[in-house]
């Protein structure tokens, strides 16, 4: 058995237990807290019971030395950069969930994360973590900075269509609903159930830490930087993003071939599911699974497109994808632990 292991213990880290503890291949062999060291896992998230026996330890890396062969840092921003630089040196692979390593230009992480980066030279090195769109290059890396929730529900319906010259790269609009375990465990006043129940609010208005990840990648698609508005939502739900993306055909390009371009480039894979043409999609329908669902409609009138993806967000938002792309790192089926349909209803 390959061994993982897995720092920080948060929503994302027990998502990662829950799914590799159906994998026949990796073994999670210690995982790294701050708050509940020497507390089992199951005591934690008592739905893991039966299935994680594992209790928390120090967070020093050292822990980690010699006993894994890849870890998952599930950390907040910041954290994981001298973390990763020490795995690394001693030959492990990583998987970080956090958004050390995402934004290439480092400028960008010091306006957005207010912090000064500690390695900018790894930021060329680490590979932006989206399976469907950097497969081969993610294959061969040691380093996958996976994304953000938002944007991988953005990217991946758009991308295609900006590579491909259908779609205009200027006066795009992502509108994204996320439910609250996206603000994570620790508790804030904002994610309470009395400031959440029964309403529904905007946040991070054009300033959202997301917005320059889902840029970054719109714009290498279309070659040049792409014109975007981006505006996140909280709901009141516990789990899952739907993200509703307005953008333009190009002048010469035919409505059909929206649908035509985004089902040649997803009709293999497996974990993006375009949808029959009439369906929208549902976040109960992807509840705790690893798809990506894309519904399309195209006003032939206006040329207008409009996209909308569910996925979960701990999920193929975050820990599933994480694991799928461990399994492309480690040589493995792409799709090991992670072939299960959403709960519904």
């Amino acid at each position: 058995m390959i061994k993982a292991g897995i720092i920080g213990d948060g929503y994302t880290a027990a998502e990662l237990l829950r799914i590799l503890a159906g994998h026949d291949q990796v073994e999670v062999a210690a995982i790294l807290s701050t708050e509940n060291v020497g507390r089992r896992l199951d005591e934690i998230y008592p739905h893991l019971t039966g299935f994680c026996h594992l209790k928390c330890e120090e967070s020093k890396v050292e822990n980690l030395i010699g006993r894994c062969q890849v870890v998952f840092l599930a950390l907040p921003h910041g954290l994981s950069v001298n973390i990763a630089l020490t795995l690394l040196e001693h030959g492990i692979k990583c998987v970080d969930l956090g958004a050390d390593f995402r934004l290439k230009d480092v400028s960008l992480y010091r306006k957005y994360y207010e912090l000064e980066h500690g390695a900018p030279e790894m930021l060329e090195r680490a590979v932006y973590g989206i399976p469907e769109i950097y497969r081969e290059d993610i294959r061969k890396t040691d380093l996958v900075a996976n994304p953000g929730c938002f944007p991988t529900s953005a990217i991946l319906p758009l991308v295609p269509l900006l590579k491909e010259g259908i779609i205009k790269g200027e006066g795009i609009v992502i509108d994204s609903k996320t439910g609250v375990s996206g603000a994570g465990r620790t508790a804030k006043p904002a994610s309470h159930f009395c400031e959440v129940n029964e309403g529904i609010k905007a946040y991070g208005v054009g300033t959202h830490r997301h917005g320059p990840e889902i840029k970054q990648e719109l714009s290498l698609a279309w070659g040049k930087t792409v014109d975007m508005i981006f505006t996140p939502h909280l709901v009141p739900m516990n789990r899952g993003i739907l993200s509703t993306s307005y953008a333009q055909l190009n002048p010469g390009s035919n409505p059909t071939t929206v649908r035509e371009v985004l089902e040649d480039w997803y009709g293999n894979e497996y974990f993006v599911r375009v949808l029959p043409p009439g369906t929208m999609p549902h976040t109960k329908w992807v509840y705790g699974s690893n798809f990506l669902d894309l519904g399309i409609y195209t006003d032939p009138d206006s040329g207008r497109v409009i996209l909308v993806s569910a996925l979960d967000n701990l999920t193929k938002g975050a820990s599933g994808q994480a694991v799928q792309n461990m399994n492309l790192m480690l040589g493995l089926d792409e799709s090991k632990s992670l072939r299960w349909a959403g709960v519904h209803p």
